[in-house]
């Protein structure tokens, strides 16, 4: 239940633990998320989640499907951390009493949850968005210069990759933009982390209190998992086309002929126009697997406790 009282160093030690388990199991699908949202039309790389992975692995190898993982495990922990112990923190201050939130305060504690975090994920997301998609656009200019017929040294010349790290993206940006750089796409990390909360924390609360016997007694870690695949999963589709929106703001590079864009409105106004409304649901059938178990773990580990367990053993241990 997100109403117990536990202390703050165990919710944040627990939102960490969750993000990094829940990251580690489902990156590869959210790598194939980012390149198919990335793609527009006539500049088809993958034509689904599965053909995605096997390409990326044929042509970067098993840890191809990990590019950008290092700064999601880096920064991940604080982003879970906020996330959670905010939703808790709000859901305590809006409660009455210790009474029952209404569906409208459950939904403000998932806003401000949302608003939070987005300190962290803005820059998380933007670094991670230009080293994940680094590969298609290297695949997809292979590809050109072979449909092209260029001499063997030029067509040769795009398989060399330069592999562009995390922090070699921060210092350009920090160097050309300021800090600002990092948050390219804040409105729109907004746009879709402050209704995915609102619309996320009520309604797993809601259903994990079904599986409970007793009020004053936590419901089972299964129902926990699945009230936290449920609630994430649903709330992923419902905010797939911000997420569409805000992946395309945060790539810094194009693929060969692809549109670039000056904000949110030219961003929508662009895809619709050009790609059709069923663009804005690119990847979300991706972005619900990665979701789903990502949430569901979160929620797992939070609920379980299991940084209060190693707390509560750290005196023993002095003694």
């Amino acid at each position: 239940m997100a109403d117990k009282q536990i202390s703050l160093p165990a919710k944040l030690i627990n939102g960490g633990i969750a993000g990094l388990i829940g990251v580690t199991c489902v990156f590869p699908i959210d790598l194939a998320k980012t390149r198919l949202q990335n793609q527009q039309n006539g500049q088809r790389m993958y034509t689904s989640l599965s053909d995605c992975l096997i390409k990326t692995i044929r042509s970067e190898g098993y840890f191809g499907m990990y590019r950008g993982a290092a700064v999601n495990l880096t920064l991940v922990t604080p982003e879970k951390a906020i996330k959670l112990a905010a939703n808790d923190f709000f859901r305590h201050h809006l409660s009455k009493d210790g009474k029952k939130l209404t569906l409208l305060r459950e939904m403000l504690a998932g806003c401000g949850a949302g608003t939070c975090q987005v300190i962290v994920t803005t820059p998380m997301e933007m670094l991670k968005i230009q080293l994940q998609d680094a590969g298609r656009i290297a695949a997809q200019k292979k590809l050109m210069a072979a449909q092209a017929q260029l001499s063997s040294a030029a067509a040769a010349e795009p398989a060399v990759e330069t592999r562009t790290t995390a922090t070699q993206i921060t210092r350009e940006l920090l160097r050309s933009k300021g800090i600002a750089g990092l948050y390219k796409g804040l409105g729109a990390t907004l746009l879709r982390d402050v209704p995915f909360s609102i619309v996320y924390f009520p309604l797993f609360a809601n259903l994990n209190k079904l599986g409970q016997k007793d009020p004053n007694v936590k419901a089972p870690f299964y129902v926990s998992f699945l009230s936290g695949c449920v609630a994430g999963s649903t709330a992923a589709v419902a905010v797939n086309p911000c997420d569409v929106i805000k992946t395309r703001l945060q790539s810094l590079q194009r693929g060969v002929n692809e549109d670039t864009y000056s904000g949110i409105l030219d961003c929508t106004k662009k895809i619709w126009q050009r790609e059709g409304p069923t663009a804005f649901f690119k990847g979300a059938y991706c972005r619900a697997l990665v979701i789903a178990p990502l949430f569901g773990i979160a929620q797992v580990v939070y609920f379980v406790g299991i940084a209060e367990f190693l707390l509560d053993m750290l005196p023993k241990r002095r003694a």
